[in-house]
């Protein structure tokens, strides 16, 4: 296998054995392969492929009682411990308004499915896992002690589908944001910033003015936005740790946004990661992969309100969070006074 050959299944089989303690991603990276590459490798030995429809699936997934609902980009991991509830069904965006598990998810990008098994010990890790086109994750579940087994087995089995090849192949070809190359002043988009009333109709305005989110933040002006130092992320969650400030964090990939509302308490550095380990989230964040930092703030009809948003360097929203508030109601002074104070690009720290 040479670095141009792809690897057949059994050579990825056989590599990902040679490399038990190796993580999926990074073998997937290795070997120049999506990560549904790697799954399909295991096709009739430890996965099944299955219908990928989001509408089947949430039509059967609260069977399932308490799981773990897994959602990530390149940079950001969102895991949330809890049952799917509160479901909405659509054809562009099916909702999940769940208690701990809250989705928007977008059905066209949901293309592949697999239902997979792992051993770890003498203990099975059960999981139904959804990709994109390109095979990247767009979703995953993972069975807890308190779920439903018998159900997950009914559920693979119903959406067991006839084509279980080992083989996959990637479809790279980009989809379209509506977000390329527009010729638009700062006046015009100050103009249409300064009119929203729901931050809801930022990406509408975004589309319409054919301007990329990073490059509206950069141009917009800094009483709407403003670039933070490197740390800004951590910064903040210390804060809102500190002071028992509900938090909402967004993260998101082509397929699903992942949402958490509420508290975080137990925040650690490893290595390049900030990580949230609190009993119902998880987050994992590569604060190494973070290019740049803004504090955004957008208009609505309860007041202003502002977000943190970290981005990579393709310009991609890795991570962004939010105070927690009501609807109808304006954005807690707490949380704005967390981010107004928090260090900005190019400002000295004070030792």
């Amino acid at each position: 296998m040479t670095e141009t050959t792809r690897p057949t299944p059994a050579e990825i089989r056989a590599f990902r054995a040679e490399n038990p303690k190796m993580r999926e991603r990074d073998i997937a990276a290795r070997l120049n392969i999506s990560e549904a590459a790697l799954v399909a490798a295991e096709v009739g030995i430890s996965a099944t492929r299955i219908d990928a429809s989001v509408d089947r699936f949430l039509a059967r997934i609260a069977s399932l009682g308490e799981i773990m609902a897994l959602s990530r980009n390149e940079s950001a991991v969102h895991e949330k411990i809890g049952v799917y509830e509160n479901m909405k069904f659509g054809v562009q965006a099916a909702i999940v308004l769940g208690e701990n598990i809250d989705l928007r998810i977008f059905p066209k990008r949901w293309v592949h499915g697999f239902a997979v098994t792992k051993l770890d010990g003498d203990q099975q890790k059960l999981s139904l896992q959804f990709f994109d086109k390109a095979g990247d994750a767009v979703h995953k579940v993972h069975l807890r002690p308190a779920s439903n087994v018998e159900a997950y087995h009914a559920m693979v089995a119903e959406l067991r589908i006839e084509d279980q090849s080992q083989e996959f192949v990637e479809d790279r070809s980009g989809y379209d944001n509506g977000a390329a190359d527009g010729d638009v002043s700062r006046d015009e988009l100050r103009d249409h910033w300064s009119r929203m009333t729901d931050t809801h109709e930022f990406f509408g305005m975004l589309k319409k003015l054919k301007i990329g989110r990073q490059d509206a933040i950069r141009t917009v002006g800094d009483d709407y936005a403003w670039k933070l130092d490197a740390g800004a992320v951590a910064e903040m969650m210390h804060a809102s740790v500190r002071e028992g400030l509900p938090i909402m964090c967004f993260v998101a990939n082509e397929g699903t946004v992942q949402i958490h509302s509420g508290p975080i308490v137990n925040v650690q550095t490893m290595g390049p990661w900030i990580n949230v380990m609190d009993p119902t989230f998880h987050l994992h964040l590569r604060q190494d992969q973070i290019a740049e930092t803004w504090a955004v703030r957008k208009p609505t009809k309860d007041g202003h309100v502002t977000s943190l948003e970290a981005y990579n360097t393709k310009g991609e929203m890795i991570i962004q969070f939010f105070g927690k508030r009501k609807e109808g109601f304006d954005e807690r002074p707490d949380w704005r006074a967390i981010i107004e104070n928090l260090t900005k690009d190019g400002a000295s720290v004070a030792a």
